[in-house]
């Protein structure tokens, strides 16, 4: 399957496909390549983000899906699966911006006139990277269950607390965050969603480092940091509405096709390299590619609304099945090169994967209820 689904049937399809393939051709270095097969984690090497960003940014394809207005390439869902798959075949550097993939588009959706124009050509131009400001110790799954504290005083907030488990936190120059601002407030209610400048004083970063060592996650701390409240995506005490929006645009791209894909041709490497055949291992390869082919028409159908449950919970379905695959992946991954190093890097950077943005239970949870389990 090369994942067109149906683009290359017309004239205008296939000139889609010869642009994309000419200019991967032509703009992944060698280096580029092999900095995107050494990937093991959500995000290559920074280096290669920068470069190939960049790259991207200047054909004017970095924000495949955002409208053409805001600076994106305006792309359906299967011209942006087709140029995932392809990147994948090649190799090339994994980005993961949050910026990109969510609270771009939040800003463009809900965004004041102010805050696109401030924030989307930041985030094109590669000036602001952004991180997710959500988890907290005490709320992870159960997020309303969170406690950052937001003080009214004035024109600003003052944020009392800390947030764990946040990806790439020592990149980013902003956090999208979640905070209390009502006080004596409970659950969704009394909530505030704020844009954040990382420098302001008061905020401190410190690693969460894995198992194998490496660091993508960070515990931030805020010791009363001044920001403004104009700095706020909806209303003051609105922010759980805010936050869900944003919830159901990352659960819906979190993990990919594209990414299942290159996960899926790593371990393919790993098993010509290890010079043996294994006939059981060699059918269980095949039905893993069967099932990314199968993932990626339900991408395409949920792209275009034709799966007949609400938004939320058609994202819980994608979120589940991309990630619980993904982590099928890796495990045979490990049992194709247990010898390898990058294998086992694979396997431990995907544990995380059924957990973070909702665990699957609880998204099982609400897709039964979208369905109308008891």
């Amino acid at each position: 399957m090369d994942g067109s689904f149906g683009i290359t049937t017309s004239e205008a399809g296939e000139a889609f496909q010869r642009a994309v393939d000419t200019f991967l051709d032509t703009a992944l270095t060698d280096e580029l390549r092999a900095a995107g097969r050494a990937t093991t984690g959500l995000k290559s090497a920074p280096w290669a983000c920068a470069a190939w960003r960049e790259k991207l940014h200047a054909q004017g394809w970095y924000a495949q899906s955002w409208p053409v207005e805001h600076g994106g390439a305006g792309w359906s869902t299967e011209q942006r699966l087709y140029f995932e798959n392809a990147c994948a075949m090649r190799d090339a550097p994994l980005l993961q911006s949050s910026g990109i993939r969510t609270i771009g588009p939040l800003i463009i959706a809900e965004g004041t006139p102010e805050q696109k124009a401030r924030y989307l050509p930041a985030i094109l131009n590669g000036q602001h990277e952004w991180c997710q400001g959500f988890s907290e110790p005490q709320a992870g799954s159960d997020l309303s269950a969170l406690s950052l504290r937001a003080e009214r005083d004035g024109d600003d907030f003052i944020l009392s607390g800390s947030k764990i488990w946040t990806s790439f936190a020592q990149y980013a120059t902003h956090m999208f965050l979640l905070a209390r601002c009502e006080a004596g407030s409970t659950g969704g209610d009394g909530l505030v969603f704020l844009l954040i400048e990382m420098d302001r004083p008061g905020i401190t970063v410190n690693p969460i480092r894995f198992i194998d060592g490496d660091h993508e996650t960070n515990e931030v701390f805020f010791d009363r940091v001044r920001t403004p409240a104009a700095d706020r995506v909806g209303n003051i005490g609105a922010g759980w509405k805010t936050a869900k929006r944003l919830m159901a645009i990352a659960r819906s791209n979190n993990t990919t096709t594209g990414m299942l894909r290159r996960a899926f041709r790593a371990a393919e490497r790993g098993y010509r390299d290890s010079g043996y055949a294994d006939p059981a291992l060699q059918a269980r390869l095949a039905e893993l590619d069967l099932r990314i082919d199968m993932f990626e028409a339900l991408e395409v159908h949920a792209g275009a609304g034709r799966i007949r449950i609400d938004e939320a919970p058609a994202t819980s379905v994608l979120k589940v099945l991309a990630t619980e695959l993904h982590q099928a992946i890796t495990e045979i991954g490990i049992e194709l090169a247990p010898n390898s190093d990058f294998a086992l890097a694979k396997y431990f950077a995907t544990r995380a994967a059924t957990i973070y943005s909702g665990t699957s239970e609880v998204h099982r949870n609400i897709i039964a209820r979208a369905i109308g389990c008891p």
